[in-house]
């Protein structure tokens, strides 16, 4: 068993949601920390616990990311924090399907990723350097996301299933357990 520590710099959280029925809206999280205690012999056994600070959501247009950070959306001032924590990994072909608990704003629910080992390779600093992809759908009404606007044509303003596709990067923590490695403070990267 091994465990990894999440590198900010070349991990992404990207969503994906739909714009008037019609067109789609991007946007990712720059501020992403967590952990991996991986068991290569058993990826069953692997599991992860990863956070994600609401301030750091960026869509490349300023009005809608203050909209996304207001109470209509994450609340960034009372919840300040999204939480995902591993409960399962079981094999799924050349992937696994990653189950866990999806904390926003103090809402838990249930969640399973696709998740892809893209490979472990020697990393810059020494040590090991993995890659891993993760996707998903969900209803972002479960987690009381739930702003909206009629359209007079008909539909929403905004789609209530949201993609998810996320690129992690982690290097290798030598001779810890997960319990062992400090959790760095969503907002501390750099």
């Amino acid at each position: 068993m091994s465990v990894w520590k999440i590198d900010n710099a070349h991990t992404q959280v990207n969503f994906s949601a739909k714009h008037m029925m019609v067109t789609t809206v991007r946007g990712t999280f720059h501020d992403v920390q967590g952990e991996i205690e991986l068991d290569e012999a058993d990826p069953t056994r692997s599991r992860g616990e990863f956070r994600v600070a609401t301030a750091s959501v960026d869509t490349n247009f300023a009005a809608r990311d203050g909209h996304l950070r207001s109470p209509d959306f994450f609340n960034i001032e009372a919840f300040p924090v999204i939480t995902f924590r591993s409960t399962s990994v079981e094999p799924a072909g050349d992937q696994y399907q990653v189950s866990g608990d999806l904390t926003i704003r103090d809402v838990t629910r249930p969640v399973t990723f696709d998740v892809e080992l893209d490979g472990i390779v020697p990393g810059m600093q020494g040590g090991r350097h993995a890659g891993l992809t993760a996707t998903t759908k969900v209803d972002r009404d479960s987690w009381g996301l739930n702003w909206n606007v009629a359209l007079e044509q008909g539909g929403w303003l905004v789609g209530k299933e949201i993609k998810l596709d996320i690129t992690i990067a982690a290097d290798e923590v030598s001779g810890e357990v997960l319990a062992d490695v400090p959790a760095e403070p969503v907002g501390a990267a750099s």
